[in-house]
C-alpha cells in the first residue's frame, strides 16, 4: 500500500511539474484540410493565464483571434466571427474544457470528455501526452490531441489538435 502511495504521488508531481501555470509564447499555427488537404499557415501570440483565460491574437492573418474568457468563446477565425456561451452550445463548451484541461495538465478530464485514451511518454527531452478517441468522438470533440512539453523546464513546445472531421491544426511554441 505504501508503494501505491508512492506511485500515485510521484504521478501527481509529473503532473503538476507539466502544468502550464502561466503561458505567454508566439505561436505558428499550421491547418491542414481532411477533405482538400489544402494547407494554411498562420502565426500570432498566445497569453494562458493558468485558469479560464486563453487569449491567441494573430499576426498573420492579422485581426483573427480565438479568445476563451470564462464561459465565453470569441472567435474571428477564417472570416467567421462570433461570441459564444460555452454553457449554452455543447460543442464549444466541450472544446473550451478539453484545450483549458490539457493546459491545465488535467489530461485524463480531457481524455474522458472525449472518450479518448491517455499515454504519457519520455523520449529525447521531451515528454509527450497522447489523447487519442476510442470509437465515435463526441460532437465537436477531438480524435486527437497531441502535448509535447520539453523535459528541462517543463514548456509546452507544441500541441497538436485533431478534430472530428479531420482537421489537423498544429501549433509550434516559441
Amino acid at each position: 500500500m505504501k508503494h501505491f502511495s508512492l506511485i500515485i504521488i510521484a504521478l501527481l508531481l509529473s503532473v503538476a511539474a507539466f502544468a502550464q501555470t502561466n503561458i505567454e509564447t508566439d505561436f505558428t499555427q499550421t491547418k491542414v484540410l481532411k477533405v482538400s488537404g489544402k494547407t494554411t499557415e498562420k502565426a500570432g501570440h498566445i497569453v494562458f493565464d493558468g485558469n479560464d483565460h486563453l487569449t491567441m491574437t494573430y499576426t498573420q492573418p492579422e485581426g483573427e483571434y480565438f479568445i476563451i474568457e470564462g464561459n465565453m468563446v470569441k472567435i474571428n477565425l477564417d472570416g467567421k466571427k462570433a461570441d459564444l456561451d460555452a454553457n449554452k452550445v455543447k460543442m464549444v463548451g466541450l472544446q473550451r474544457s478539453t484545450l483549458l484541461n490539457c493546459l491545465n495538465g488535467n489530461w485524463e478530464q480531457a481524455a474522458t470528455d472525449n472518450n479518448a485514451e491517455l499515454t504519457v511518454t519520455e523520449e529525447k527531452g521531451t515528454k509527450t501526452v497522447s489523447i487519442v478517441a476510442n470509437g465515435k468522438v463526441p460532437k465537436g470533440g477531438y480524435k486527437s490531441v497531441v502535448l509535447t512539453y520539453r523535459l528541462s523546464d517543463g514548456k509546452i513546445i507544441k500541441m497538436v489538435l485533431e478534430e472530428a472531421i479531420g482537421t489537423i491544426n498544429t501549433y509550434n511554441m516559441e
